[in-house]
C-alpha cells in the first residue's frame, strides 16, 4: 500500500484549477445552526401548504424546507415537494436549493410523516 505524501495535495499555482469548490458539501455544525435560523416549514410556504392539503397543520409544521442557496449534504436523502411523485433523491455536494425549490431533508422529518409523504403522490 502506498503511503500518502504529506502536505497539500496540489501545487499552489494549480490548486484552484484542480479543486475549484474546495470544501463544498462539507457538513459542519455551524452551518446547520445558521440554517435553522432561516428555515421555513411547509406550513409557512403557501406552495407547499397547497400541495399538502391532506396533512394537518401540525404535520406541516414538522416538514422543514431548505431556504434558497442552502447546499445539499453529500449522500443525504431529500424529497422535492414540487415533484412528490418522483420520490426521494440523494443530495450531492454540488447541489443547492434554488428559488422555487421545496427540498425537504429526510433527516429532519419524523419517520411516520416521511412515510406518509412517500406514499402519497402530489395532488
Amino acid at each position: 500500500m502506498r503511503e500518502p505524501i504529506p502536505g497539500p495535495p496540489h501545487p499552489e499555482r494549480w490548486r484552484d484549477d484542480m479543486n475549484p469548490d474546495f470544501m463544498a458539501g462539507q457538513n459542519f455544525a455551524e452551518a446547520g445552526a445558521e440554517r435553522e435560523e432561516s428555515r421555513f416549514n411547509a406550513y409557512d410556504v403557501k406552495a407547499a401548504h397547497d400541495r399538502l392539503r391532506w396533512l394537518m397543520d401540525d404535520d406541516l409544521r414538522g416538514i422543514p424546507i431548505l431556504p434558497p442557496g442552502t447546499r445539499l449534504e453529500q449522500g443525504a436523502k431529500y424529497i422535492d415537494l414540487n415533484h412528490l411523485g418522483r420520490g426521494e433523491f440523494t443530495g450531492m455536494a454540488n447541489m443547492e436549493a434554488g428559488d422555487g425549490d421545496l427540498y425537504v431533508p429526510k433527516s429532519e422529518v419524523d419517520f411516520e410523516l416521511w412515510s406518509r409523504l412517500m406514499e402519497r403522490p402530489a395532488a
